[in-house]
């Protein structure tokens, strides 16, 4: 149970997959053959740690690991197709492939399958990552076999490390706006020219001008964050991307 078993080949197992309304099947070769695949599997669809940073992070990085030579990031979890699929288009995770393991095979084979009894989960897979080349295990990063959900050394930055120390990670940049502001097209357009990916925080139901004075000390949009630090608005923007 939890060994490393890198240099082996991974598990061969055909996947149950939904897609545009039809069940597809789809093979481990189809998954490896002839590709370099980064693979992260984890509990659940859906569970707190999974949601909030495992996923999302790996969605971040997906186009700096691509740059350093991946072809494809895939999300592995013992879960059935339509919960992985309604999970990713809830995550908004357009970059990563999602493979439900929903009979827990590929996990059980690479000897990741765990009792999780005492949470109602049944068998699920332990939180680990690897790095897959032409089906061949180059790298894996298993979490420390302790009680609970450790999730120390399976994240996409650990990862990223591993196949390139210097790569340059993506700046985190947030743009608050709201509908048919000029402003704010030019902003994201300025965003978008200098090859920013950006979240976008839109006033209406649930952000309000309330809160955009809480969060941003400002009245007016857009108001942009790069890098955790506060720009301010097209005019700012501009000036500091002319730099």
């Amino acid at each position: 149970m939890l060994n490393n078993i890198e240099g082996q080949n991974v598990p061969q197992v055909t996947f149950a997959v939904r897609s545009n309304d039809e069940w597809q099947q789809i093979t481990t070769d189809q998954l490896f053959a002839n590709k370099t695949v980064v693979v992260f599997s984890l509990p659940g669809a859906f569970t707190p740690t999974c949601s909030s940073t495992h996923l999302p992070r790996y969605n971040e990085l997906a186009s700096t690991l691509k740059d350093n030579g991946v072809d494809d990031i895939i999300c592995m979890s013992v879960n059935d197709t339509f919960v992985m699929n309604a999970w990713a288009q809830d995550q908004e995770a357009e970059n990563i492939t999602v493979i439900p393991d929903g009979n827990g095979e590929f996990t059980d084979g690479m000897g990741m399958l765990v009792d999780k009894n005492d949470l109602g989960f049944g068998k699920r897979s332990w939180r680990y990552s690897m790095l897959v080349k032409n089906g061949v295990i180059e790298k894996m990063f298993i979490e420390p076999n302790v009680p609970g959900d450790p999730f120390e050394v399976s994240d996409a930055d650990t990862m990223l490390d591993y196949i390139n120390p210097q790569a340059k990670k993506p700046q985190p940049v947030s743009i608050f706006t709201k509908p048919g502001c000029p402003f704010c097209i030019k902003a994201k357009e300025l965003l978008t020219e200098n090859g920013y990916d950006y979240e976008e925080l839109e006033l209406g139901k649930t952000l309000t001008l309330t809160s955009l004075k809480a969060i941003t000390g400002k009245d007016t949009v857009p108001q942009v964050y790069i890098d955790n630090n506060h720009i301010g608005g097209s005019d700012e923007l501009f000036a500091y991307l002319e730099k």
